[in-house]
């Protein structure tokens, strides 16, 4: 049974979530969290703090001998708004991956929002409708509206619990001044997401990470308080009882605050600027309430490694679905149509099955190199003249849901060598890719330059190939369709030396 864990670092806490396999779904097997404040300098000097470093490192390292001891067979450790703001985020990395081997993997956003919510349709009952979803964490707000548990819309926004602390809330009882300014940024950032989130009609809104977690239980033992019956912890708050509630902790001392049920000494710090945003949100888009789910970031990450190893599990359709759409919509984004590089995907992936004996790449690697046959022609839209670099360019800068920083980078290498360069270890390209990911890489490529050269400007009549592979050579059959395959045949026969330099295997090429 595999076992994977998931690693937030986030800007008030990190979070440790392993879950191990079983009959292809995950069973949560550990969890644990610490409050590091890795934001509380960033959002004052742009840096984080050797302090809040060093609190974090200690609270990583534990978690390092918890991945330990479960035998987990991956990690994967993301960094969300503090390392996107800070100016020394690569020393934290460097750092993290001395003293545990980890690398950290700073997502953006966007990217943010879309695990936050792949973790929670995935696991919270009743999110399979239309739904919204509010994530108020340290850093940064992700308001997400979803459709049948498919992100309709999504956005990111800086609106953390921590950096508006910083910013407005400088006082023990914040004065009607800060208040103010206060609710001013709030509602200035808010318009931004109303312009393009329209949440007509829906009636489930999900409030995950630590304010969501504070305002349920006190909402609640409020609500019980002041004679009501009280609510089950997937009960739905509303917007009023958060509204007053925001009111009164707004009027009460840091002491006060924590002796309020599910607040506490810690989150008694930031849960004025916190409840601001949520109620400002709440009456902002005219919902209802929120209801809690402890379901969050970790638990997509989770969500989406299991994607990625188990083809037979119920969430690898929905992470595979997502992927695509996100290549197609940046086909269209740049002016190239999808449609029309279909049949270079097709030997793309014909290419990678044909010659698995020859390539002998990672199973992962037939996705990166079908993407680069759909992507490779959008640096056309900046200029046609070099657009195999400004390809590349996009295509590593660009938001492609479902695509780590790291598959980007090696989906845009790919794409780069289309023409007459070839990957060199000191090339601007090759030195993002990682050195262990250098020799898959020009395998990758030479499997893409085929497919480009079996579709040589061809409209509807897309050529059949066979391959057949032998010890010390490959034979390439083309069935001319109604045009031949003249311009095809030459095109291969020009690869047949790359092809050697790269497999150590002569390349044959001839009509059926």
């Amino acid at each position: 049974m595999q076992t994977f864990a998931a690693i937030d670092i986030g800007s008030n806490s990190c979070r440790l979530k392993i879950g191990r396999v079983v009959q292809h779904r995950l069973r949560i097997v550990h969890e644990d969290r610490e409050v590091t404040r890795l934001g509380g300098s960033v959002f004052e000097t742009g840096i984080v703090s050797p302090e809040a470093m060093a609190a974090t490192l200690r609270t990583l390292k534990r978690f390092h001998k918890a991945v330990q001891l479960h035998g987990t067979d991956k990690v994967r450790a993301v960094a969300t708004s503090a390392m996107r703001d800070a100016r020394n985020s690569r020393a934290f990395q460097a750092w993290v991956r001395d003293e545990t081997g980890w690398d950290v993997e700073i997502i953006s956003g966007l990217e943010e929002g879309r695990l936050i919510h792949r973790g929670v349709v995935e696991n919270e009952p009743g999110a399979g409708g239309r739904c919204v979803l509010v994530d108020v964490g340290g850093g940064s707000c992700e308001i997400t509206l979803s459709e049948h548990k498919r992100m309709h819309e999504t956005i990111s926004l800086p609106l953390g619990a921590v950096r508006l602390t910083q910013e407005f809330v400088r006082s023990d009882v914040p004065g009607k001044d800060e208040v103010r300014r206060l609710r001013q940024f709030i509602d200035r950032e808010l318009r931004r997401a109303r312009r393009r989130i329209h949440p007509d009609g829906v009636r489930l809104v999900i409030g995950t990470s630590g304010t969501a977690a504070a305002l349920s239980d006190a909402g609640r033992a409020w609500s019980k308080r002041r004679g009501g019956k009280g609510s089950g912890a997937k009960e739905l708050i509303p917007t009023g009882t958060v509204r007053r509630l925001t009111s009164k902790l707004t009027k009460m001392k840091m002491g006060e605050r924590s002796a309020v049920p599910g607040i506490g000494p810690k989150r008694s710090e930031i849960i004025v600027a916190g409840a601001h945003v949520f109620a400002e949100i709440l009456e902002g888009f005219g919902l209802p309430g929120f209801r809690y789910s402890p379901m969050g970031l970790r638990d997509g990450i989770l969500a989406q490694m299991l994607a990625e190893q188990d083809s037979r599990a119920s969430v690898h359709q929905e992470f595979e679905r997502e992927r695509w759409q996100a290549v197609e919509e940046a086909c269209r984004r740049y002016g190239t149509d999808p449609r029309q590089a279909e049949p270079v995907r097709q030997h793309a992936a014909q290419m990678f099955r044909n010659l698995a004996a020859v390539h002998e790449l990672p199973p992962e690697y037939q996705t990166w190199v079908e993407a680069a046959a759909l992507l490779r022609d959008i640096g056309k839209f900046l200029n046609h003249q070099g657009y195999h670099r400004h390809t590349q360019y996009i295509i590593a800068n660009s938001e492609l849901y479902g695509f780590t920083p790291q598959q980007r980078v090696v989906t845009s290498a790919i794409a780069r060598y289309l023409g007459k360069s070839r990957p060199a270890p000191e090339g601007r390209t090759m030195r993002q890719v990682p050195p262990e990911e250098y020799e898959h890489v020009r395998r990758a490529v030479v499997l893409l330059r085929l497919a480009v050269a079996l579709n040589q400007d061809r409209a509807s009549d897309v050529l059949k190939v066979r391959v057949r592979v032998y010890p010390k050579r490959v034979l390439m059959e083309l069935l001319p369709g109604r045009t031949g395959a003249e311009l095809e045949l030459w095109s291969l026969r020009k690869e047949a030396g790359y092809f050697r330099e790269v497999f150590g295997r002569d390349l044959f090429v001839a009509l059926a």
